[in-house]
């Protein structure tokens, strides 16, 4: 993801939603585009924090869903009661979908170009417009069971 492009399209969606630009948004915003894993909101305050000491826990909380709504983050719910999150891949339109081990409750993402046909197919069946669609499958670790160690937990 082209780093300065994106803070300036946060930078205008604030500025357009009437919001103001503040240092700690802007920490906020370098810590979630600096992951590669799923993250959640109290491991997000960490890394803002690690920027700037200053960010609050209410800031994070009222900053995640204006960056959903700005499409750089991606919401996601494993239907722990806990919320997910990953930065948006710059320009991409491919549908992913997401395996979460129930073991390690590492979230994977594969690419599932399928789905967009699937949620047009079966919409369009009963005279609709998909406007928006997720899949997640729940697993077990292979390695685990195998071994009674999964690799993948911390």
């Amino acid at each position: 993801m082209n780093i300065p492009v994106a803070r300036d399209k946060f930078r205008r969606f604030l500025t357009q939603k009437g919001l103001r630009v503040t240092n700690q948004r802007l920490a906020i915003f370098d810590a979630a585009l600096a992951q590669t894993e799923h993250f959640t909101a109290e491991r997000l305050l960490d890394f803002a924090r690690a920027i700037d000491d200053s960010v609050s826990r209410a800031t994070v909380y009222r900053t995640l869903p204006i960056m959903v709504e700005s499409a750089l983050l991606r919401e996601v719910d494993i239907g722990t009661g806990e919320k997910y999150y990953h930065p948006n891949e710059e320009g991409s339109t491919t549908q992913v979908a997401q395996v979460v081990c129930l073991d390690c409750d590492k979230i994977f993402e594969i690419s599932a170009p399928f789905m967009g046909w699937y949620g047009n197919t079966v919409s369009s069946k009963l005279g609709l417009t998909p406007v928006s669609q997720r899949l997640q499958v729940s697993a077990r670790c292979d390695t685990l069971r195998l071994t009674g160690s999964c690799p993948r937990r911390n």
